[in-house]
């Protein structure tokens, strides 16, 4: 890595390794099903994740594996004990849906500004990646489709919502 020059590139610099990362928002249903007005249903699952994924634009390849083995390996569902079994111990299914809104600033005026989402060829590339990393890893698995309006239809089991954010 190559360190800045100037006090400017070591503020650019602390801004980046500030910035949000690939975001999730994950919930463990009973159901869900994603669907297209033009398709119908694309996917569904019985019990297992449903998880929504966003990407900024400082996301790259590098990060898919961390976040696919953090969602396969969460103990989120109940065994002997509540949440010690991850969606790979139940045989749960996963359904991923696109959702570039996760990075949506909120900080300023009544509008959302998705200035710090990544742009959609980026977005659209990192789902693609992230959506065959997960199918190699885990089955039974579905997706819903990219910059398609969809339909989410789920029955929250718990509720049971998460948040997961890289570092």
């Amino acid at each position: 890595m190559n360190l800045p020059k100037t006090k400017a590139g070591y503020n650019e610099l602390w801004k980046q390794s500030k910035a949000t990362r690939m975001r999730a928002l994950i919930q463990r249903v009973s159901k869900a099903e994603v669907k297209t007005p033009d398709d119908g249903v694309i996917g569904n699952i019985q019990r297992g994740l449903l998880v929504f994924i966003g990407f900024v634009p400082t996301d790259t390849e590098a990060i898919l594996p961390q976040m696919a083995r953090k969602l396969l390996g969460l103990r989120v569902f109940s065994g002997r004990r509540p949440m010690d079994l991850s969606v790979q111990d139940v045989a749960g299914g996963i359904l991923l849906v696109p959702q570039f809104t996760l990075a949506a600033d909120l900080q300023r005026g009544m509008r959302p500004s998705f200035s710090k989402a990544a742009p959609p060829e980026l977005a659209e590339r990192l789902f693609d990646a992230f959506t065959e990393q997960v199918r190699s890893l885990h089955s039974p698995f579905a997706t819903g489709k990219f910059g398609a309006t969809m339909q989410v239809h789920l029955i929250n089991d718990g509720p049971a919502t998460f948040w997961l954010d890289l570092p």
